[in-house]
């Protein structure tokens, strides 16, 4: 085991970028409580005045998926895809169809009622479900797209499969009972877009794959695991040269170590680490226990969230990760930020000498090897700010290096948050009247998904997961940094 060695920020070492997490000036536009101020170091103030409310407005979740080609996409809050990571060549019979100038059509792609599988006022389905129609365009299909919603759920976009004769294709599972409205977006080469809806009916069924078959309702049981997780802004770059850099959320807990110069903040490492254009994330933020906030979501009010807002100064990530892209890193998809004891906070109700006093600290295992557990995933999804989400399943696998929970309907911003076993609430059915009487472990974290099915993958942590918690304890506190580990 090794650290890669660190001469001074933004040097090249062993083809790994590393960097501190300080990022250009901005203008303070928060004035800090007094209090807050003292406390506060230049650096931490800075990182908070940066987040205007411009800034935070425009961030968007970091949700990485994967369609069935294998392909790594970072879907947009709109359900719309952008490449990410590693590119691979259209399926041979050809891919997209190519651009038209817009403006050059006018006409829209045709949704075929008639072809709707299953048809519209369908009743008793299961729960995993194969949807096609026919779509035809007079200059060419590009996209078809397919959403569903039962009035209290509204899924992500389901990008759908050209087959043969100008059907549009895709399997979904994870339907609760009920009734449920299929949405259709379909866009041709010229940016035309169509959509129509029709209704079917589930007859059975609780959802969710299995166990108790919670896909993304509020979390509102209390315990430290409520006030150690949090959601976390950060900027990442958007070009090979770094000089245009984007605004993302995530999510993260505070989890025990042994070091008492600093806190650590596991996450996944794609909420760090920038794969495709090798830097460390900046302008990093923590918000703990946000959801119970006396402000209005995500503000930029520190001191109307229970516990501040907290600046990391660096983080850690398995070099495997940065030397790789998405999807291939997914097995190394953890990493941790790093937050000094002090002058790391701004604003709360109260204010602490270090992150791990205030807000508690959760432990990580590193040793589950076994599927069919009960399991928690839990995040900050961006759709239900500034809510704390949960979805719960019995855990099976996906491939060798992968957990998953296939009936998880987490959405975008829960990235990072953890995957728990071995919790126990005191209030029975209702968690909103609940306490959690055994926190259990932190055993993963939400990492990635897939276009077209409901789920969540969070990589099997094992040793050299453990290597890179061990050497987080250890690193330089102000510097961003990889880490070799067996």
């Amino acid at each position: 085991m090794t650290v890669l060695p660190v001469r001074a920020a933004g040097l090249m070492v062993a083809c790994t970028v590393l960097t501190t997490l300080a990022a250009l000036p901005s203008g303070a536009v928060q004035a800090a409580s007094p209090q807050a101020e003292r406390l506060a170091s230049p650096e931490a103030q800075r990182v908070i005045d940066h987040w205007t409310p411009a800034r935070r407005a425009a961030a968007i979740p970091r949700d990485l998926v994967v369609d069935e080609r294998g392909q790594g996409y970072l879907r947009l809050p709109d359900g719309s895809l952008r490449l990410h990571g590693r590119r691979i060549a259209a399926d041979a019979g050809g891919g997209a169809a190519p651009m038209a100038a817009p403006g050059s059509d006018t006409t829209k792609p045709l949704i075929v009622a008639s072809s709707r599988s299953p048809a519209n006022g369908a009743t008793g389905l299961g729960t995993s479900i194969t949807f096609s129609v026919q779509v035809t365009d007079n200059v060419g299909v590009r996209s078809v797209a397919f959403r569903f919603s039962n009035g209290a759920t509204t899924s992500q976009s389901f990008s759908a499969t050209l087959g043969t004769n100008n059907t549009w294709s895709t399997t979904v599972s994870g339907f609760s009972a009920g009734t449920w409205t299929w949405s259709v977006t379909a866009r041709d080469a010229a940016r035309n877009t169509s959509s129509a809806d029709s209704n079917f009916s589930v007859g059975g069924g609780t959802g969710g794959g299995g166990g108790s078959g919670v896909a993304n309702e509020p979390f509102l049981a209390q315990g430290i695991l409520q006030t150690a997780a949090g959601r976390i802004f950060f900027e990442m770059p958007t070009n090979s040269k770094k000089t245009r850099w984007a605004g993302y959320v995530c999510s993260g807990t505070v989890v025990t170590e042994g070091a008492s110069d600093r806190s650590l903040i596991l996450t996944a490492s794609h909420c760090i680490y920038e794969d495709g254009y090798k830097s460390f994330a900046r302008n990093v933020l923590f918000i703990p226990d946000q959801d119970r906030t006396t402000g209005t979501g995500t503000d930029t009010n520190c001191s109307n969230d229970p516990l501040g807002c907290w600046a990391p100064s660096g983080a850690v990530v398995d070099v495997d990760y940065t030397t790789r892209q998405f999807p291939d890193n997914h097995e190394w998809d953890v990493g941790y930020y790093v937050v000094p004891a002090t002058g790391a906070q701004v604003g709360g109700q109260s204010v602490a000498a270090a992150l791990e006093t205030a807000a508690g600290a959760l432990p990580v295992s590193f040793s589950v090897t076994t599927a069919g557990q009960d399991t928690w995933g839990l995040g900050y999804s961006y759709s239900d700010d500034p809510n704390f989400m949960y979805c719960r399943d019995t855990m099976g696998t996906q491939g060798t290096v992968n957990w998953w929970l296939p009936g998880c309907g987490l959405s975008g911003g829960s990235s990072g948050g953890p995957w728990k076993q071995g919790m126990s609430l005191n209030g029975g059915a209702s968690i909103a009247s609940s306490t959690i009487t055994n926190e259990g472990v932190i055993m993963s974290v939400n990492s990635w998904g897939y276009t077209n099915q409901p789920g969540m993958a969070g990589p099997k942590l094992d040793a050299e997961h453990q290597c890179v918690y061990t050497e987080a304890q250890l690193t330089t506190i102000n510097l961003s940094q990889t880490v070799n580990c067996p």
